[in-house]
Parts: C-alpha cells; sequence; structure tokens
C-alpha cells in the first residue's frame, strides 16, 4: 500500500496549496512507498507563519514542561523502533542494525534536549560601575530553518531542530526529498505524542524540481533567525552564501573525507573489523566513513589481505533482510557514481581487492581498492559508498601528511595499542573529532559534534548545540543612580 502524507503546519496535516505531490520510492526495487505533498514558497511561508505564531508561548514554556515533552518523545521515538525500521528500509534502503542504531541514538538526543531545557542561560560579569549587576544572557532566537539529510534520517532528522525546540525556538524543517517521512514527517509525529504543542514543529515536503526555491524562501523569510544544514559540501556552500547574504548565522555540517590510520603496532584483527564497520556501515553513506585508510607498510600486506577477504563477505541484499549488512545505496545515480570513481581508478593503476564491477540497479559491491595515487579523483573526492582505499604509508609524519591533504576535516581514526602515540597523533590530524584505537563513525548526543575547513562551521551537542540556537544579549541593573557629566 502506498503512504500519503500532507504537510504539517500549525499542528494540522494540510496539502500544497496547489495540491501538487511528489513521489517516494524504494532504492532497493525502485517501488512507489509514497506519495507526499510538494510544498512551494508559498507554503514555507505558511509554516514560518505557524513557527513565528506559536514561538511567543512556546519560548515562555517552562523548562521542566519542555523537558517532560522531550524526555517522552525519546521514550515514544524508542518504542516506535519497528516502525522506523520498516520506514527506513522502504524509503532510504536502511538495513536492519543502522535502522535500530538511528533509532536508538536519535531517542537519546532528544533527550539530551531535555536536559538542555535546563541548562544555564547566562553568566555575572564583572563591571567597572559602581553597584551595577552585569549579565549576559542567552535567549531563543525566534524562528529555525532547519534541513534534514537522507541518509541517517532518524539522527540527523532529530539533530536538526530537537535542541533548538529545547532551548524554546520554534522550527520549520524542510526534510530531504529523498527521506521526508523518515527524516521529517515520521519524527514530527512522534513529537505531536509526546505533546509538542501545535506551530512548534512544522514540515515543508518538496519535490526535488522545487528544492532551490523552497530553501530560498525559508532561508529568505525576516522571521527565520537561523539556519541548520547537515548536508553535502555543494549544497551547504548554496545555504552559507545565501544565509550571510540574509545576515543570518547558519550550522553546516558537510561532507567529509576521513581517514583512518592503522599505525604498525595496531592489533589487526581488531583494525580490520574496526575498518570495515567505518567504511561499509550504512554503504558508505555516512559523512564519517572511513574512506581512506593509512596503514604502515610493516603490516600493510596481512591487514589489507585480511580486509579484503572480511569485505568480500560481508552479506548484500534486501534491507528488510535482518541479516543483510550491504544493501542499496540511495538511487542507482548513486552507485553508477560510485562504480565510475571505482573504474577511473582501476583505468589509471589502482588494484582491486574486493568488490568492484558494475553496479545491480542501486546496489554496489563492498570495495577494497590499493595502489590509489594522488592524481585519482578517488583519492580526493567523497566517496560516500561501499568503497575504502588502502594507502600503503611508511612513517607517522607521512600518515599525518596525507591525512591533512584534503579540503575537508570531520573526523579521523588511530588505531594503534599506544594511546600516548595515538593521542600525539591525533593532536595534529587537522579535523573537528579524533577517536584514538576506534573508527571514524561514532557520535554521541553530548559531546561537539562538527568539523573544520570545507565540512562546515559550529557543533552540536550539549552546552554547544545551546550556543548555536540561542543570542547572547548584555543585560545591566544598576545599583544606584549614576552621575551623568551633563
Amino acid at each position: 500500500m502506498v503512504i500519503k502524507r500532507e504537510l504539517l503546519i500549525g499542528g494540522e496535516e494540510v496539502p500544497a496549496l496547489d495540491g501538487a505531490t511528489t513521489g517516494d520510492h524504494t532504492p532497493y526495487n525502485g517501488e512507489l512507498y509514497a506519495t507526499v505533498a510538494a510544498g512551494k514558497p508559498a507554503d514555507v511561508r505558511r509554516a514560518v507563519d505557524a513557527a513565528d505564531k506559536a514561538f511567543t508561548e512556546w519560548a515562555e514554556t517552562a523548562p521542566s514542561a519542555r523537558r517532560r515533552i522531550f524526555l517522552k518523545a525519546g521514550d515514544v521515538l524508542e518504542a516506535r523502533a519497528d516502525e522506523a525500521v520498516e520506514i527506513m528500509a522502504r524509503e532510504v534502503g536502511g538495513v536492519h542494525g543502522w535502522a535500530l542504531f538511528n533509532a536508538g541514538l536519535a531517542s537519546n538526543i532528544l533527550r539530551e534536549a531535555a536536559a538542555a531545557t535546563t541548562q544555564p542561560l547566562g553568566e555575572v560579569l564583572a563591571t567597572d560601575t559602581g553597584e551595577a549587576l552585569s549579565l549576559a544572557v542567552r535567549e531563543p532566537v525566534g524562528v529555525v530553518g532547519a534541513f534534514a539529510p537522507w541518509n541517517a534520517p532518524l539522527i540527523l532528522g532529530v539533530r536538526s531542530f530537537a535542541v533548538a525546540l529545547a532551548v524554546g525556538n520554534t522550527v520549520v524543517l524542510k526534510p530531504s526529498e529523498d527521506a521526508p517521512i523518515a527524516c521529517g514527517l515520521f519524527l514530527a509525529d512522534v513529537l505531536r505524542e509526546a505533546g509538542l504543542p501545535a506551530g512548534v514543529l512544522n514540515v515543508v515536503t518538496n519535490a526535488r524540481e522545487d528544492a532551490a526555491a523552497v530553501a530560498e524562501s525559508l532561508i529568505a523569510d525576516e522571521r527565520v533567525r537561523v539556519i541548520n544544514f547537515t548536508g553535502s559540501t555543494e549544497v551547504g556552500r548554496i545555504i552559507g552564501t545565501t544565509a550571510a547574504r540574509h545576515l543570518k548565522p547558519a550550522v553546516l555540517e558537510l561532507g567529509g573525507k576521513n581517514a583512518l590510520l592503522v599505525l604498525d603496532d595496531a592489533d589487526l584483527g581488531y583494525a580490520v573489523d574496526a575498518v570495515t564497520f567505518g567504511a561499509f556501515t550504512n554503504a558508505g553513506q555516512i559523512c564519517m566513513s572511513a574512506d581512506r585508510v593509512l596503514v604502515h607498510r610493516a603490516v600493510a600486506e596481512e591487514f589489507t589481505t585480511r580486509l579484503a577477504a572480511k569485505a568480500a563477505s560481508l552479506p548484500h541484499g534486501d534491507p528488510a533482510d535482518t541479516g543483510t549488512v550491504i544493501g542499496p545505496l540511495i538511487d542507482d545515480r548513486a552507485a553508477q557514481r560510485v562504480a565510475a570513481l571505482v573504474a577511473e581508478a582501476v583505468d589509471a593503476g589502482a588494484r582491486v581487492l574486493a568488490g568492484g564491477g558494475e553496479p545491480d540497479g542501486a546496489r554496489h559491491a563492498a570495495t577494497v581498492l590499493d595502489r590509489v595515487t594522488p592524481d585519482m579523483r578517488i583519492f580526493a573526492e567523497e566517496i560516500f559508498g561501499p568503497v575504502c582505499t588502502v594507502i600503503v604509508v611508511d612513517s607517522d609524519d607521512e600518515a599525518v601528511a596525507i591525512a591533512n591533504d584534503t579540503p575537508y576535516g570531520l573526523t579521523a581514526g588511530v588505531l594503534t595499542e599506544d594511546a600516548r602515540r595515538g593521542l600525539a597523533l591525533a593532536r595534529r590530524l587537522h579535523t573537528g573529532i579524533v577517536h584514538v584505537n576506534n573508527q571514524t563513525v561514532d557520535d554521541e548526543p553530548q559531546a561537539p559534534f562538527g568539523g573544520v575547513k570545507s565540512t562546515g562551521y559550529g557543533r552540536f551537542g550539549g552546552r554547544w548545540g545551546v550556543e548555536a540556537f540561542t543570542d547572547t544579549r548584555w543585560i545591566t541593573v544598576a545599583g544606584k543612580h549614576a552621575g551623568f557629566p551633563f
């Protein structure tokens, strides 16, 4: 049965003003999964109207009341995990384990948002003005424009709005055209079930051809004060430039070209398992995926042989099958792009150790390449598919130099049994996140998450997320009448 969903505006499910809809297809077999309302700029204005109208009352809602809603939302999402798993399989090709991980982490992001409701929102400042009280006070900004991507739809969908709402803002959410339900409407259902008032979270879905116009109208609306975008660096540049043109701050979490260093003292069994997880989880469609493995020459031959065998053994197939590890990419075009990167590299001298070949629709084999050189596109471009490249290095210094030789800077990992050596290398890596003796795909809702360089700016998690979605005001209270010179 094909699911049908409308926009969510002011707590009501409503069609687009012109009645337009768009199709939402299953990556594994191309079947129509859902039809959703195809919003336009006029629908964005309706959503911002609703968010703006709801703002004052929501901002004045007691922190304890907001906390109860987010705690309940975490429990609701956890209880609906099986439903979330089915949605992710049908809508984005997410395999069972990945979908359960999404549901679990997204539930905890909601609980961490509950904690944000009662974080300190100011401090007392030193002042030279007599008996005056000088305060720095953080207050909600108003309406936040949020953009959620398809690849980790529950995690990144919740992250796009949770803390912004928790600290008293209202939100208009534009979910990805590839996952309008998983990263948008389903999550809004969870929040409504938890008691979120009407108009506090609004969702505008759209057809792919209208994406630019919808995004522009959301950013341009003068009542929208902060933009939150997670997605590709290419689109993030457009979002960031548009926000800057309207003098609005943006939180941008963009692409990555993440390196995982395997040192000569690493436990090779553990390293193979760690790299396999970091490279092939969600078919490599994660901004944190490890698509560059920098391995010391002393252990390279054994490590690479074992990694290739492990990659070749991973079960591929229907994401609805609980035994599947590698599901489809988001669509046939994405699989063809990955295959082209591999083929170009092979033509230029790279060697396929596992996988490779032509994709089957949206499905691409888990692939390991070595003999990759800097002149190949795959050396520099984010792969965003089930492919990792193995690059042999002769020293820690060479590994660091290669790892840093990229415009991206999201995450990295250092696999070593010497924590001091790993920490020393971690301090030299130009990324927002480094994991010593772990792989690159890791996330905790209370930690500062974000990158540097072309991976964007701003941080999610803990007090950093609160800072991103509040304004700091300076307020003074005079202790006595001041003296004036005239």
